[in-house]
């Protein structure tokens, strides 16, 4: 009689599973859109003054370049948290403590950034009701004044910075494109801000880091099947209407 060989636990899988959320979908496209967006409003702007008073007078004399730069640059913003979020997951893999601090204080400075949108678009809804001068010297009047977002400007910088020594540990980014996305901590920060050379070169970096990460992102995995897409597609088109109604209701 064969004696019985006794069974053995397998042993657990040594792979990281990757999260399911984003995803690769949602958080590819916002690595390859989001920085895109940031660059393209960046440079509407590059011809005006730095400083919010030329920033305000540019708005009264080019009122729809102006609200498409800004418009760019803060939906840039916000489209990169998905990406920030992937990102961070891919890094943490193989350095979980840096993708958790980078990847904790990048969101936090993207909602500190959000609310500096939210203040220049206040500044150019005074604009359009009492005159550039006028919002100007009411922005100088109330410019530096504590607001809890203030306390985010540390990590407005200093996450980006966490996420390429994390990115360059892990092998997520090589050193060149890990340099790259370091330079997105140059990136001006506050209310009214315009486009310097250094906007310019960050705004640039992120781009040359993060939209091969999200093309690579996208194309990983099998194809969808375009039945899928489409479907995804109108939903998303769909969606995005009935929002944009609903907001405008009030």
């Amino acid at each position: 009689m064969t004696p019985m060989t006794p069974m053995t636990a397998a042993p657990p899988p040594t792979a990281t599973p990757r999260p399911a959320f984003p995803g690769r979908w949602v958080g590819g496209a916002s690595l390859v859109l989001g920085p895109l967006l940031l660059l393209t409003g960046v440079l509407l702007r590059l011809r005006f003054d730095f400083f919010f008073p030329a920033q305000l007078g540019a708005y009264e004399h080019h009122p729809h370049l102006m609200t498409a730069s800004y418009g760019c640059v803060s939906a840039g913003w916000v489209l990169l948290w998905p990406g920030v979020a992937l990102l961070a997951a891919r890094i943490g893999e193989r350095s979980p403590e840096l993708a958790l601090w980078g990847g904790v204080l990048t969101v936090l400075g993207l909602f500190a950034r959000t609310f500096h949108a939210g203040v220049d678009h206040l500044a150019f809804r005074l604009a359009d009701v009492q005159g550039a001068a006028s919002a100007t010297r009411t922005v100088s009047e109330t410019y530096g004044a504590f607001h809890i977002f203030s306390t985010l400007n540390a990590a407005v910088m200093g996450g980006w910075l966490l996420l390429a020594v994390g990115a360059c540990r892990s092998r997520v980014l090589g050193p060149l494109r890990a340099v790259a996305l370091a330079a997105a901590s140059a990136m001006p920060l506050g209310v009214l801000k315009g486009t310097t050379p250094l906007s310019v070169a960050a705004a640039a970096g992120l781009c040359a880091a993060l939209v091969p990460l999200g093309v690579a992102a996208l194309r990983e995995g099998p194809a969808p099947r375009a039945a899928a897409v489409s479907g995804r597609l109108l939903l998303t088109v769909a969606a995005g209407t009935a929002m944009y109604f609903f907001g405008q209701a009030g």
